[in-house]
């Protein structure tokens, strides 16, 4: 997996959580919750083609992470029969 396939949830500078890109100085989203945090980092990285969220606590060490599976595969594997 890439980075590009990957995102962090930390909390923001500025108040609420961040997805941020592993090695970019920028957040991708700041919203108000973790919750909502970790569900739009899922979304960005199914629509990327799968990868792994990782989500922060407050003070900052990993809590979580989950491994996201594709979204919409242009070439889904043929079920074997």
């Amino acid at each position: 997996m890439t980075n590009s396939n990957r995102r962090h949830v930390v909390p923001g500078k500025d108040g609420g959580w961040d997805i941020k890109k592993p090695g970019s100085t920028r957040s991708s989203e700041n919203v108000p919750t973790q919750g909502e945090a970790t569900k739009r980092a899922k979304e960005i990285v199914r629509n990327a083609g799968g990868g792994e969220v990782t989500i922060h606590r407050p003070n900052g060490q990993i809590r979580n992470s989950d491994t996201v599976k594709p979204g919409n595969d242009p070439f889904p594997p043929r079920d074997k029969k």
